[in-house]
């Protein structure tokens, strides 16, 4: 479950978007409107906002989507009263709303309208919204048994459009390569030849990397905005246990390492770059590291592999 809180001056808009017949909309629940048409469900809104004129933004829409693995679970009654739930914690009380359901979609998502200027005149106060939604989304996921979405799993790349298409591309390879790689040459080898390039950023005037970037389609990317888990020490850590494993693998040792100690070896990125304190270099790296500092030095980001 996720929200998406979008903020505006007026009514007349937001109301024929949720109630768009092309959508198929189900009205589920409302409270203090007149529902005889959809002019009269607006004069409802904008007669309460008269009360408060001080508030420009008096219109508040929120989108809340679902998982499409929790379609068959999420009949009309559940969502209202997750709905409900979800307004009440957030403190989207004692005013005037509207809740629709739409179903052009593949997963289920409702649509929730309300006053900003409550039934009594004062304003619903949005300080840290998104902040204490996120949270409460996440409570509410998990009180209602529904579905944990990992990382960027449902993200549907055919509809992205550039850098984001780009960046998502990346993330793949990263996710494809990092596991199976022992060293930094041989993973750059490998984005090598998905189209992507590797450059590693210095601190100062010193030797020491302590960052790393991606180029691919003449666009940049930070490894810690492609993902958390792809910036340069969480990498480095990683092609660490990789080396580990192989070696540990080969030998036939009964002392595997645990996921609890950060040096989970399963298919998927959960359980990996657990990085404790302090990450140093593996002596596989020695030479690769040695050849990197031969190079010519050039501003920040400027070591490609």
């Amino acid at each position: 479950m996720m929200a998406k809180i979008v903020k505006g001056k007026a009514f007349k808009g937001v109301v024929n978007y949720i109630l768009d017949k092309e959508k198929n909309t189900e009205i589920l629940d409302v409270d203090g409107l007149r529902m005889k048409s959809k002019a009269s469900i607006i004069r409802s809104f904008v007669t309460q906002a008269s009360l408060n004129t001080r508030v420009s933004k008096s219109v508040c829409h929120i989108s809340l989507d679902f998982s499409t693995q929790d379609k068959d679970k999420l009949l009309n009654a559940v969502m209202v009263k997750i709905a409900r739930n979800y307004m009440q914690k957030m403190g989207i009380v004692n005013t005037q709303y509207i809740i629709a359901r739409h179903f052009d979609k593949d997963h289920p998502h409702i649509h929730l309208v309300y006053n900003r200027i409550d039934n009594n005149g004062k304003t619903i106060t949005d300080s840290n919204d998104r902040f204490w939604s996120e949270k409460i989304c996440k409570e509410l996921t998990q009180s209602y048994g529904l579905y944990f979405a990992t990382g960027k799993e449902n993200v549907k790349e055919h509809r992205l459009g550039e850098p984001d298409k780009t960046k998502y591309e990346i993330y793949n390879s990263l996710k494809t390569y990092v596991p199976k790689c022992q060293s930094w040459k041989q993973l750059t080898t490998e984005l090598k030849k998905a189209g992507i390039e590797t450059e590693f950023k210095t601190k100062g005037n010193s030797k020491e990397i302590q960052g790393i970037r991606f180029k691919k389609n003449d666009y940049f990317f930070n490894g810690s905005k492609v993902d958390r888990m792809f910036s340069y020490s969480k990498i480095n850590y990683q092609l660490n246990m990789n080396v580990k494993a192989q070696t540990i693998s080969q030998s036939h040792s009964v002392n595997k390492p645990t996921p609890s100690t950060g040096e989970s070896m399963g298919s998927g990125l959960g359980g990996f770059f657990n990085i404790p304190s302090g990450v140093g270099y593996d002596e596989n790296e020695t030479e690769f590291q040695r050849l990197m500092r031969k190079k010519k030095k050039k501003p920040k980001f400027g070591r490609q592999i």
